[in-house]
């Protein structure tokens, strides 16, 4: 099988590389990673037929479920360009059958499988970034198997399960993206136990991360050679005023303008009103040619309402007032934020506008609060 003859060839790069004596100390260190994909069994259809022949059954069919996800988390040493040490902690997920019998009746099986591994990692530098490298080592894992019958068939053992210890070998390539950063695409296979009598192989062809840990994680940069010192010819004495230094340009003023809701939106609404574009369009005409950093539009609302909902009107209020300002004076429209407040920055005095239910006195009253503020910030 090509898997296996590879994982035999590739398996010989890590006894070069312990016996090498041109290994070199460099990457050395641990690392750690993940890896997820596709694990894939074969499940022993004929001994399935057998096992049932011989409890008087014959079978109908078997549906097969041979296909799962599996991962595995690793860490491990390397000692140098060419070999590392490797273990840890697999899953290769679940899988089952279920086979038709005649007499009438149904045995389902399935099995889980995980452990823990430990491996040795030869490694083929190919390139400065990209790299092969092949395993081999054991595993320990353990098999639990459950077991159901229907009809007919009644299963004496519906539960059974097995620690063991087999090889594992395989091989992959991997790219590092930085000396601390990488990523692998592997093929393994696991010898398994499955608990009842049976020995077989687990293929596990996953894509996964490695990360060194102590290692650059970004490219060197490459330092360029110091000049050669400069000598200066002496210096000539010529007598000079120096000029007085430019006087500091004085700081953007900031410029803020209030305009009221009720002039601007009907109550309750966020769409402007014919007679308030007029009070925009003054707006607009200031700032046209003005230079500035930054147009602020902060819609406010009064306290009447739940916070939701006056958050939502007074972020309409102040995105409805961009939106003019873009359309009638070309202002950037990265150039205004909006935000919108509920009527946490109230212009009334506590205590100037009683009473909680929305009469036409206090909607009257709280009329100041209700207003959309504009403030250009950095204006020459």
């Amino acid at each position: 099988m090509k898997f296996a003859k590879t994982s035999r060839a590739l398996g010989l790069v890590t006894l070069a590389a312990l016996a090498s004596p041109l290994a070199q100390a460099e990457n050395a260190g641990w690392y750690g990673g993940i890896n997820v994909g596709e694990a894939k069994s074969k499940i022993d259809d004929v001994r399935i037929t057998s096992s049932l022949l011989g409890g008087g059954f014959a079978t109908a069919g078997i549906k097969d479920d041979d296909r799962d996800t599996g991962y595995k988390l690793f860490g491990g040493y390397q000692f140098n360009k060419n070999f590392a040490i490797e273990g840890g902690y697999f899953d290769l997920g679940e899988f089952g059958f279920v086979a038709t019998t005649v007499p009438a009746g149904t045995l389902t099986g399935n099995i889980k499988l995980k452990g823990f591994n430990l491996d040795a990692v030869g490694i083929l530098p190919i390139t400065e970034k990209f790299s092969a490298f092949g395993r081999i080592g054991v595993n320990r894992a353990e098999a639990k198997d459950t077991f159901t019958g229907t009809g007919l068939v009644n299963v004496l053992a519906p539960r059974l399960s097995k620690r063991d210890t087999n090889y594992k070998a395989g091989f992959g390539f991997q790219y590092d993206f930085t000396e601390a950063l990488g990523m692998r695409l592997e093929a393994e296979r696991y010898r398994i136990n499955d608990a009842v009598g049976n020995k077989g192989d687990i293929d596990l062809i996953s894509i996964g991360l490695i990360y060194r840990f102590g290692a650059k994680s970004a490219p060197p940069v490459e330092r360029q050679a110091a000049p050669a010192p400069y000598v200066a010819p002496p210096p000539q004495v010529v007598a000079a005023v120096a000029p007085p230094p430019p006087r500091p340009a004085p700081a953007p003023t900031p410029k803020r303008v209030t305009l009221s809701a009720d002039s601007l939106f009907d109550f309750d609404k966020s769409a402007v009103k014919a007679d308030g574009k007029q009070h925009l369009d003054k707006l607009a005409a200031d700032l046209r040619g003005t230079d500035f950093e930054v147009v602020t539009v902060t819609g406010h609302t009064d306290r009447i309402g739940s916070h939701d909902y006056n958050m939502k009107l007074s972020m309409r209020r102040a995105e409805a007032v961009k939106t003019y300002l873009v359309e009638s004076a070309g202002i950037p429209a990265a150039k205004i934020s909006v935000e919108g407040k509920d009527g946490s920055d109230p212009v009334t005095k506590p205590g100037e506008c009683k009473g909680k239910k929305a009469t036409k006195a206090l909607i009257a009253c709280l009329q100041p609060d209700r207003r959309v503020d504009v403030e250009v910030s950095g204006t020459k």
